[in-house]
């Protein structure tokens, strides 16, 4: 298998911060609402961005929990959204469903951000203990308790991850060795 591949000079690297981050689409499989449940039992502010998908999952079960420390940022552009990355602690993936890749985690990554998330899906390829930790799926309370853990991690190691495993090279090197061994 062949992943998708994110450009890490425009995912660059980032200071971190006081704050976790979630981006994607806000819809139920995604698992907003679980990664808001895990920042707040944390202690841990969270800002959120991405389109939202389903407006009423955005109304019902996110908009109530938009409250001191947990804010929604919107639908940022790519430069807003990498700096809003780069300047987390750690980022949380929720997925509520077997992902087959998460572009979210090679973007963090890309940026030195950590990630903690959860076991599912392609999860447990991308991520190493040097760059993140997951949590049992959908175990918000799970999930909270490894954010002290993930947001010590060097973000060095999180951004070499990106290089060696997420980049474009390395996805162009995984088709040209393809290529090869099929013209051969």
């Amino acid at each position: 298998m062949i992943r998708n591949g994110v450009d890490t000079r425009l995912w660059a690297p980032g200071p971190g911060g006081p704050y976790l981050v979630w981006s994607g689409r806000l819809v139920p499989e995604k698992g907003t609402h679980l990664a808001i449940a895990a920042a707040c039992e944390s202690g841990m502010p969270l800002r959120l961005a991405g389109p939202i998908g389903d407006r009423h999952y955005f109304a019902e079960r996110i908009e109530p929990l938009l409250a001191e420390g947990i804010s929604y940022e919107g639908h940022l552009d790519h430069q807003a959204l990498a700096t809003l990355v780069g300047g987390a602690a750690a980022a949380l993936t929720t997925p509520c469903w077997d992902e087959p890749y998460d572009l979210v985690v090679a973007e963090a990554l890309s940026c030195g951000t950590p990630v903690c998330g959860f076991d599912r899906g392609a999860l447990g390829e991308i991520l190493t203990p040097e760059c993140g930790r997951l949590a049992p799926a959908d175990n918000a309370s799970a999930l909270a308790a490894l954010i002290s853990e993930v947001v010590r991690l060097d973000r060095g190691a999180a951004r070499e991850r990106a290089e060696r495993f997420c980049s474009l090279d390395t996805m162009v090197d995984q088709y040209t060795r393809l290529y090869e061994e099929l013209v051969a």
